[in-house]
């Protein structure tokens, strides 16, 4: 008796997996209660001369409260100069490898890897300095704005 119920059960399985899937794909949401950017609607600026992109997705960096921005280091040993935020920002490595220093000392080559998938908290007020070396790494930030920054190398 039991074997006999058990083909049905891998077929409701498989028809309920089908049904939820069709559903997923065809489905219209509600602009009032979920907005999307599919990757290709990103609005990602220029590569700045130190070799990263941005892409604000929520909010404004540039005034009080709260931003997230998408974050490009193009590969080829593209790094910010040490540097420091007025406030605190949270970080996730989307993909690629980031490399993270702290100091005012800037040597890329004392940078530890942030692999895809890591989550770093940057201190406000405290120096750091980062980017990519072999491959672009994508980042999310997000933090309170205004996202300001102010240099700290040692010369």
């Amino acid at each position: 008796m039991k074997l006999a119920r058990r083909p049905w059960r891998y077929l409701t399985t498989l028809l309920a997996l089908t049904a939820m899937t069709g559903i997923g794909a065809a489905a219209e949401l509600n602009p009032a209660a979920v907005i999307y950017k599919l990757p290709d609607q990103i609005p990602w600026g220029p590569v700045n001369p130190a070799g990263a992109q941005s892409a604000v997705v929520v909010g404004d960096p540039s005034k009080p409260g709260f931003y997230m921005v998408y974050n490009k280091w193009t590969k080829g040993n593209h790094f910010s100069r040490p540097h420091f935020h007025p406030n605190d920002r949270y970080i996730v490595v989307l993909q690629g490898t980031w490399w993270v220093g702290s100091g005012p000392k800037f040597d890329p080559a004392n940078s530890t890897p942030m692999p895809a998938g890591s989550f770093v908290t940057h201190f406000g007020k405290q120096v750091h300095w980062d980017g990519a070396k072999d491959e672009d790494a994508v980042l999310l930030i997000m933090g309170e704005g205004p996202a300001t920054s102010t240099a700290a190398e040692e010369k």
